[in-house]
């Protein structure tokens, strides 16, 4: 598989032949809780879906703060393989492989040990206490895997490599979809089943992604040796805030849903839905954001800077383009796409109203993801972390509650919208104006 060179070359085309495949494997990631619902939900009824629903709450908390690590992932090998140095490259490789591994070991005894306590914590309905467990303990049994053909998909990109990463994670949903049913109901394993079929799908893709390169040499992967000291601790320095940042918006999320909440149940189904939707727009802007964060990362690695404003240029222009006419469809198919979740009319009627409102915002959404992504490029990764607890819990959360208190549940997509362009300016000035190009990582010590 042909990795890119960013420090060379036209922009805009490795921009778009590079974002592809992360979309579509955004998509994937997407699909992958979706499918088990689907199937608990039909074959097992509405206390496994709820349970199903609660333990993927905890999973998706933790799949957060491994995305957020990741990015430094990304960064972090993404200059290494701009500088050059292939040392380097294959020294900190091997401290990532090390720092995470130790670390999904000790998530995953933690998880095992306390799954039941965990479930009690979220007020899980007592009739769901024991399959959200047990659901849970397959899965804190597996988080190696789930941490690993994460990290996999994470190091090639960082090399320049997403169409790769698209075939193990393709593989692992297509295996999901398969394994689901049969260990469900054919086995008769029931709610263990699917969890039994997610561990075993995220094994497959972990051990193919690690068979598949280092068959054809796509990362300079190596028997696990101890890293130093100061590998770890750029490591820590780095991946502490990014995945803080991840949870910092997963938090945020809970707390407009408080808001929303407080509008009734049509208010939050009709939300709920829109929010499915929601999840699906904002896939090209987060596949945006982390291309280019490549992109730049080995720019800067290189110290090319004006090829990291190009970066930075094309992937807002990019954004928007895409974003707009996403922005149409849905305005134009907000009714028919929320009808797609939910029958009841009240309910159709706010997800429809929301949709419509708020549509127009998403290519600010977007452009936060560009800024940031180029940003944690060179590092600095505690900046973006404040940029996102700004833009979450001192602009959106608060103008969510101020607007739908004034005008009432339509306040709730318009406080969001307006926090959208109040975030994108802060993200906007502190790339501009900020001092995150003079953050340096590494010192030009290559032999």
């Amino acid at each position: 598989m042909v990795q890119q060179d960013f420090t060379k070359g036209r922009i805009m085309q490795q921009l778009i032949t590079f974002a592809g495949p992360i979309m579509l494997t955004n998509l994937l990631q997407v699909s992958y809780q979706f499918i088990d619902s689907l199937w608990v939900g039909n074959l097992l009824g509405s206390n496994a879906l709820g349970a199903v629903t609660v333990s993927s709450t905890v999973l998706l908390t933790i799949l957060a703060f491994i995305i957020g690590i990741n990015n430094t992932t990304l960064t972090v090998l993404s200059q290494q393989r701009g500088r050059g140095d292939e040392k380097g490259l294959r020294d900190y490789l091997n401290a990532f492989v090390v720092v995470l591994g130790s670390l999904s070991i000790v998530v995953g005894i933690i998880g095992l040990l306390f799954s039941r306590q965990i479930v009690v914590m979220l007020n899980t309905p007592a009739a769901m206490i024991d399959e959200a467990k047990v659901y849970l303990q397959v899965n804190f049994l597996g988080i190696l895997f789930l941490m690993g053909y994460n990290f996999i998909g994470t190091v090639l990109r960082a090399l320049g490599d997403s169409k790769t990463p698209l075939r193990f994670v393709f593989i692992a949903v297509m295996l999901n979809t398969i394994l689901d049913p049969l260990f469900i109901s054919g086995f008769g394993w029931g709610i263990q089943g699917a969890a039994y079929a997610t561990v075993l799908s995220q094994a497959v893709a972990f051990l193919l992604g690690i068979w598949y390169t280092l068959r054809h040499k796509l990362a300079p992967l190596s028997v696990p040796f101890l890293p130093t000291k100061e590998q770890v601790w750029l490591i820590l320095k780095l991946g502490i805030p990014s995945g803080l940042q991840m949870m910092v918006i997963y938090a945020g999320v809970t707390a407009i849903m408080s808001v929303v909440n407080s509008f009734g149940g049509a208010a939050v189904a009709g939300f709920g839905a829109s929010q499915r939707i929601d999840s699906l727009i904002t896939l090209p802007a987060m596949a945006l954001g982390t291309a280019v964060n490549s992109m730049a990362g080995q720019n800067i690695g290189i110290g090319r800077w004006d090829r990291v404003k190009e970066i930075a240029k094309y992937g807002a222009l990019y954004n928007f383009a895409i974003m707009l006419v996403i922005a149409v469809l849905v305005f134009i198919l907000a009714k028919p796409l929320t009808s797609l979740f939910i029958e009841e009319k009240e309910a159709v009627s706010f997800g429809t109203d929301y949709l419509m409102i708020i549509a127009f915002f998403y290519p600010f959404i977007g452009l936060n993801f560009i800024l940031n992504g180029i940003v944690r490029s060179s590092g600095a990764m505690y900046q973006v972390l404040i940029l996102n607890i700004l833009s979450f819990w001192l602009l959106r959360y608060p103008l969510t509650y101020i607007c739908s208190s004034l005008i009432g549940q339509n306040g709730i997509a318009l406080g969001m919208g307006i926090s959208f362009i109040l975030s994108s300016a802060f993200s906007f000035s502190y790339y501009k104006w900020g001092k995150w190009d003079k953050k340096k990582l590494f010192e030009d010590e290559r032999n």
